[in-house]
C-alpha cells in the first residue's frame, strides 16, 4: 500500500558537534541518499506555506490539501 508523508521542512537538519564533517540530514522527504541531504530540497524553495505537494522525477503537482 502507498502512503503519503506530509514533510514541513525544505531544509536539512545539520548534525551538531562531534562528527568529523558537516552531516545533514534530509528534512524534505526529496533526498535520493537518504537520510542524507543530497541537496534535492532545493526543489521546494517555491512552495506556497500552506499546500500540499507530490514530487516525482519529472516535476510535482500540487495535491488537494485533505490534512
Amino acid at each position: 500500500m502507498a502512503r503519503m508523508v506530509k514533510h514541513e521542512k525544505n531544509s536539512p537538519y545539520e548534525v551538531p558537534e562531534g562528527t568529523e564533517l558537516p552531516v545533514w540530514i534530509c528534512g524534505c522527504g526529496l533526498s535520493k541518499n537518504k537520510p542524507f541531504c543530497d541537496g534535492t530540497h532545493k526543489r521546494t524553495k517555491d512552495e506556497g506555506a500552506n499546500e500540499v505537494y507530490a514530487y516525482d522525477d519529472n516535476g510535482r503537482i500540487q495535491v488537494k490539501n485533505q490534512y
